[in-house]
């Protein structure tokens, strides 16, 4: 029996460190067990190649260890996908930081409440980023690229055009792609 340690952030400038740190001390690197880790955003967990190598490493009576459920997936479909796959092959699921174990019914039962909550509560974060874009839409905030032309350049842009000047001579003259020239000119 192995215990093996899978340790992940969202994006390159967060730290492993506290995660691969709790990991060791549970023991996650005796015995040639190993700490798969990466930074990759959770939001699907078909897309992380270090999970997809970890689940492939594990075999029956091993356990594969986290340090908070969120670090294994974001939806409750994955947790529920990754967790059945496990439960199939033999193999139990630790949480450190949540104290689930589901080599034991009570640890099962947590591991599925808190994946119900971890969901519910990133759709309410969803939910109130929307209401925030909403409201700032209200009170005109713009959002997303400056426009790369002024009204009279976009007037100048289409008078050329209609003169017969050519589209490659457009793009070179605005310093714009085919596509924005012709977004231009359906405007």
């Amino acid at each position: 029996m192995a215990l093996i340690g899978y340790a992940r952030v969202s994006s390159t400038g967060q730290s492993l460190d506290v995660q691969i740190d709790k990991l060791t001390k549970y023991g996650c690197t005796e015995s040639g067990a190993e700490i798969y880790q990466e930074k990759k955003s959770g939001s699907k967990a078909e897309n992380r190649t270090e999970l997809k190598a970890c689940l492939k490493h594990l075999r029956k009576g091993d356990s594969l260890v986290i340090t908070k459920l969120d670090r294994l997936a974001r939806s409750t479909y994955d947790l529920t996908k990754i967790a059945k796959d496990l439960e199939d092959r033999q193999i139990d699921l630790v949480v450190l930081d949540q104290a689930i174990d589901t080599s034991t019914p009570t640890g099962k039962l947590l591991f599925n409440m808190l994946g119900s909550i971890a969901e519910f509560e990133n759709a309410i974060r969803k939910e109130r980023q929307t209401d925030g874009i909403a409201k700032a839409q209200e009170l005109g905030i713009k959002f997303g690229a400056k426009p790369k032309l002024t009204q009279e350049q976009i007037t100048e842009l289409k008078a050329k055009r209609k003169s017969g000047v050519m589209i490659k001579d457009l793009m070179q003259e605005y310093g714009l792609s085919k596509s924005s020239i012709y977004r231009q000119l359906d405007n």
